[in-house]
């Protein structure tokens, strides 16, 4: 087997597990006597956990189908957090005390399994990235020497806890996809030129970095955006006035991060932090993050303005 096939084949791998923890999820809700919304939950979890274990052999437009029951019934408040166990608060202290720092150990020997074998394997980032984790997770047992069982048990509270925003970096990546091939950076160019004038480096700048944290925050997804945005703004108001577009580039990719910190839609920052740590607010983290945020998007601007020209 090549490395190539390989690869595809360890990250179908990745998929089919991330679809079997899903599914047990499922189970988990299924068994919940407490559960107030049993039925639209367990299906949920069953559809998404079918579609990453099956998804190879499913033909797209019934993924898309059921991607639409997905959507569905979270509309309808159909998919609810159930009874999780939970340990007390002696327990925790108790385990924190006698593991103490060694905790950390798996996180860090995760980012440097994903690093090593992206930088030197040809494997691919996504592989790595799965490989890291399972690696993560055998340490994590060694140090904390707990059961097997609680891989389902924590998968579970995880997975309820996220929600249905579980899928939102999947869905943001794909909406990119389809706003760059229906034309959307060419509405928003046709747009920006009644409001800019010709020529205006600084209001070219200004748009084009306050274009990319907006549509961050619409998509979630500054990689999305920065396509719909470079073609509709960067090229025609910011590049054609003689910007350095490497320069300009990283910049207005990294403006596109600002608005990452101030949206819902970037998940696995702003709402999944808040669900693991049981925040009341929802919204706490992207609050605390506004400030900086919008510090961060005016010092893009000034740094592109005086340096990318």
């Amino acid at each position: 087997m090549d490395v190539k096939a390989l690869s595809a084949f360890l990250l179908e791998s990745f998929y089919v597990l991330t679809g079997i923890l899903m599914v047990l999820t499922a189970l988990f809700v299924i068994k919940d006597d407490k559960h107030t919304a049993k039925i639209g939950t367990a299906l949920f979890w069953i559809i998404l956990g079918a579609i990453f274990i099956f998804g190879k052999y499913i033909p797209p437009t019934y993924v898309g189908a059921l991607i639409l029951v997905l959507g569905v019934l979270t509309v309808t408040k159909q998919v609810k957090m159930g009874t999780l166990s939970q340990p007390s608060d002696e327990f925790r202290k108790e385990k924190a005390k006698k593991i103490g720092g060694k905790i950390f150990v798996p996180s860090v020997t995760l980012a440097i399994l994903a690093f090593g074998i992206a930088q030197y394997t040809k494997l691919g980032g996504q592989v790595a990235i799965g490989i890291s984790a399972l690696g993560g997770l055998i340490l994590t047992f060694i140090i904390t020497k707990a059961p097997v069982k609680y891989v389902g048990v924590d998968s579970n509270r995880m997975i309820q806890q996220v929600g249905p925003s579980s899928i939102l970096p999947q869905l943001l990546g794909a909406l990119g996809t389809v706003f760059t091939a229906a034309g959307v950076g060419e509405v928003i160019s046709s747009g920006i030129s009644s409001v800019i004038p010709e020529g205006n480096i600084l209001l070219g700048v200004i748009a084009y970095c306050v274009g990319m944290a907006v549509f961050t925050m619409i998509m979630g997804n500054a990689y999305a955006a920065f396509a719909v945005i470079t073609a509709g703004i960067g090229i025609p108001f910011v590049f054609a006035q003689g910007a350095n577009p490497v320069i300009a580039g990283a910049l207005a990719l990294t403006a596109g991060y600002c608005g990452t910190l101030l949206t819902p839609m970037a998940a696995n920052f702003n709402v999944v932090p808040a669900a693991l740590l049981e925040m009341k607010d929802k919204n706490g983290v992207i609050k605390a993050q506004a400030p900086v945020a919008i510090t961060l998007l005016i010092i893009h601007i000034l740094i592109m303005y005086f340096f990318a020209f």
